[in-house]
């Protein structure tokens, strides 16, 4: 079986010369950086004896959106993989890191909110996906991972935004530390535990009255040329206090 060429020698360039461009250009060091960190998060983690499948969204596919999509436990998860911004990353000292990583999309797409108001964006939203990993190879040149739920991250301050979209979109630029710190943590596997514990939970018996507001969000995503080619939705269910009823 003939040896497949690296891609070095098929497009005729040395290692000097690749890592010469890489350096050079942000954002061709962004894009590289981003799919060798998916690969690396796979091959680090994916392999744990309770995740029976994994596997990679199709790009072209608008309607199935994540970085890698694993059943774990019998439970179905959306990953998304992003990476630290290298011109943000602060070394204090003593292997303790501080910097920021940019969570958003690369479609922009327009969205619909339950107030009515809609917005053209490239940012993530509430319910979009379950579990952020940060890639964190910009904090001293390790392969390390930190790992957050969707809905323990910011959420956009922006003041030009309405109160519900502010509500419903994360932030672009989310901080991360090394070591981490809450609500991130280096074990994937405790997060997605929690995950499941809280979807699992039994809801307690109601004998009074329960405030449950339930809104949902339309997605329209839109092809370069402007046309609609997929909607989906995502809902919110925020729970209220449990008023009990008092006892006779």
């Amino acid at each position: 079986m003939t040896k497949k060429k690296s891609i070095l020698e098929r497009w005729e360039i040395s290692e000097e010369e690749f890592t010469e461009l890489i350096d050079q250009n942000p954002s061709l060091r962004g894009m590289n950086l981003g799919y060798i960190a998916e690969k690396k998060f796979h091959d680090k983690f994916l392999d744990h004896p309770a995740i029976t499948e994994k596997g990679k969204d199709d790009d072209h596919d608008r309607t199935r959106k994540g970085d890698r999509r694993i059943v774990y436990k019998g439970h179905e998860f959306v990953v998304e993989v992003k990476s630290l911004q290298t011109n943000m990353c602060k070394n204090l000292g003593n292997d303790t890191w501080e910097g920021k990583s940019q969570v958003d999309g690369s479609d922009r797409r327009i969205v619909k909110f339950a107030d009515g108001s809609e917005l053209n964006t490239t940012l993530l939203l509430r319910g979009e996906f379950d579990m952020l990993a940060v890639n964190c190879f910009a904090f001293g040149e390790e392969w390390r991972f930190t790992f957050a739920k969707n809905k323990d991250l910011p959420t956009s301050s922006f003041k030009k935004y309405t109160e519900e979209q502010r509500r419903q979109l994360i932030a672009s630029l989310v901080p991360v530390t090394w070591p981490p710190k809450p609500p991130f943590s280096d074990d994937p596997f405790k997060i997605l535990d929690e995950l499941i514990e809280e979807k699992t939970q039994p809801k307690p018996k109601v004998v009074g009255q329960e405030v449950v507001e339930v809104k949902t969000v339309d997605v329209v995503k839109l092809d370069t040329t402007g046309q609609v080619v997929a909607e989906d939705k995502a809902v919110e269910v925020k729970t209220g206090e449990v008023v009990k009823a008092p006892k006779a």
